[in-house]
């Protein structure tokens, strides 16, 4: 399995994901849910590679980066790091959204994909923990995060806030 930054060479396979990808599934939301080839290849996917490194956008934007997770030629799952916290961010999503393929689920790509994200979010975010939200009734993703070195941190009636230390414990190394 990899990672792959969202790039031109995949934008077919991207296209199709992202356009399959439910508008909100588990908090993850996609308003790109049903978009055309064309309006993919020539707004959406531009628009997408811009989050990295954006220019002219408000002040509330946090630069986010796009990967995807391929288990061979077939793209399973879309992985998202936002490169650090506003006040909004911190008390919501997180660093990290991520979601797989329905056709894919409890193969163990969540937790692949999770743990080779946090490799490239380590990286990148300043914060000394990463965070992630999650459902309470989303059961699969707790595991995926607690298989990750994740531990609860707060609570909301519909949310679990979980923590991952950005420094990997001696144990996990």
């Amino acid at each position: 399995m990899e990672l792959r930054k969202i790039n031109l060479r995949d934008a077919a396979a991207q296209w199709e994901y992202t356009s399959c990808l439910p508008a909100d599934e588990n908090g993850l939301t996609n308003p790109y849910h049903g978009v055309s080839w064309e309006e993919y290849r020539d707004q959406v996917l531009p628009a997408l590679m811009s989050h990295e490194h954006p220019v002219n956008m408000p002040d509330w934007f946090v630069p986010e980066s796009y990967y995807y997770l391929w288990d061979g030629d077939r793209l399973v799952g879309e992985f998202r790091i936002r490169h650090y916290l506003t006040e909004t961010l911190r008390n919501g999503a997180g660093h990290i959204g991520y979601s797989i393929r329905r056709d894919a689920r409890g193969r163990g790509y969540g937790t692949e994909g999770l743990r080779l994200t946090l490799e490239i979010a380590r990286a990148i975010i300043p914060e000394d923990e990463i965070y992630l939200r999650v459902y309470k009734t989303n059961l699969a993703s707790q595991k995926v995060m607690l298989k990750n070195g994740a531990f609860l941190a707060g609570q909301d009636e519909e949310h679990y806030f979980m923590r991952i230390p950005k420094e990997k414990r001696a144990a996990e190394r």
